[in-house]
């Protein structure tokens, strides 16, 4: 492999606890919930009636045409508004490149629900006539990145990951690959989910995948705790700038860490459910320590998949033990779903972030509303309560629907 070196300077989040890192980050690290009843639509006959949703958002204030936002899914439009905040936060102006060396990865891992459900309702009450012509563009995975790189003029490898909630892991670690190979010297990178959808809340609640802990939604997102019973929506999206070592220095860039490795494996095992010894997931996590040519005691954080289902949480913690060893007891492990939901295609972006600012600042975001853990689950997972802790290697667990599996491993940065 080449041995070019892929660094973050930009991060753009938006999420059930923030729309901007600043905010985000406050609020994880005050153990604040992003989680509550939804209010996109009657939910009076679902099992589960709670999500966490991004509020206050309106696109237009990212695009340089505001009308564009208009032929967009929800998606589409929390990953445009991601990108744009990554650059900008990057400080890297993008008239000032070659556009074919700076590409884009951009997924999700369901795409534009909304789209085709709207769509699909004129279909049934009215008439073929009816339907948007604009509806394939609008609900397919792929246009987020194509629009990312319309906006910005950027026509470099251009394309679309879906692998459900490993989605935004391999993006950014694909991108991570493409540039380590000399494909491209820039990348937006990451994933966005805007599944809040009736269908979306009733697919999921029907094969019991979800929390209904419909009186107290603040407390059931609950990692590794012996009361979960089930994980909670999220919707955001997640978006890296990555670039190349020598071209981040060059132009000066705030460099937040660097990306070191990342490891992809399928558990081959069931469509929704872990490999029960967590095999896949251990040897994701192998292959990420190995590209980065670190050792496992070298972890000091993992922020993982952490979805608070009864056997995900159970699978994750016995890869991690398989993977660290020893040292797995002496890790600190987290998971931020607890505060924001499962994000699905956007998780593995959002976190992402939340991994590079605990390396920034000397910070652990806590798992809130672990209150009895769960004897299978016997790691430390900064329960409760955020943690000073220096980190410099930081480990971040993605893990979908049909056993795909990602992990990426980010460095503190040295020259």
């Amino acid at each position: 492999m080449s041995e070019r070196r892929v660094v973050v300077t930009g991060m753009g989040v938006l999420s059930p606890v923030g729309n901007d890192l600043s905010t985000f980050w406050e609020n994880l690290t005050h153990g604040k919930s992003g989680i509550g009843p939804i209010t996109a639509f009657d939910t009076s006959e679902y099992s589960c009636t709670f999500g966490g949703e991004v509020r206050d958002f309106d696109v237009t204030n990212y695009l340089k045409t505001p009308k564009d936002g208009k032929r967009m899914d929800r998606y589409t439009q929390l990953s445009m508004a991601a990108a744009k905040l990554a650059l900008d936060d990057s400080g890297l102006d993008v008239s000032s490149i070659d556009p074919y060396r700076i590409g884009v990865i951009a997924g999700s891992g369901i795409g534009g629900l909304g789209t085709l459900e709207d769509n699909h309702k004129k279909l049934l009450e009215r008439n073929p006539s009816r339907v948007s012509p604009l509806t394939i563009p609008m609900m397919i995975a792929n246009i987020a990145s194509g629009q990312i790189a319309m906006e910005h003029g950027l026509c470099g490898p251009n394309m679309s990951i879906v692998t459900a909630c490993a989605t935004a892991n391999n993006c950014i670690g694909e991108a991570w690959r493409m540039i380590k190979f000399g494909d491209a010297d820039y990348f937006i990178a990451g994933g966005s989910e805007a599944s809040i959808r009736p269908m979306g809340l009733s697919g999921f609640g029907n094969m019991k995948a979800l929390s209904k802990r419909n009186d107290d939604p603040q407390r059931a997102s609950r990692p590794f705790d012996v009361g979960r019973d089930g994980f909670v929506m999220g919707e955001g999206a997640g978006i890296m700038m990555l670039e190349e070592l020598e071209a981040a220095k060059a132009r000066g860039a705030r460099i937040y860490c660097e990306l070191a490795g990342y490891g992809v494996s399928a558990d081959a095992y069931h469509l929704t459910s872990p490999q029960p010894e967590g095999h896949g997931a251990s040897n994701c996590m192998n292959m990420a320590l190995k590209h980065a040519k670190l050792n496992p005691e070298e972890v000091d954080y993992v922020n993982a998949h952490g979805t608070s289902t009864p056997v995900g949480d159970v699978c994750e913690t016995l890869a991690i033990k398989r993977s660290l060893g020893d040292h797995a007891k002496k890790t600190i492990v987290s998971s931020t779903k607890s505060m924001t939901g499962h994000l699905l295609g956007a998780a593995g972006g959002v976190e992402f972030a939340a991994c590079a600012l605990a390396m920034r600042d000397g910070i652990i975001p806590p798992t809130i509303n672990l209150e009895d853990q769960d004897p299978q689950c016997d790691l430390d997972y900064t329960p409760n309560k955020a943690r000073e802790a220096k980190v410099d290697i930081a480990l971040s667990n993605s893990f979908g629907f049909g056993g795909h599996n990602a992990s990426i491993i980010l460095r503190r940065f040295e020259d």
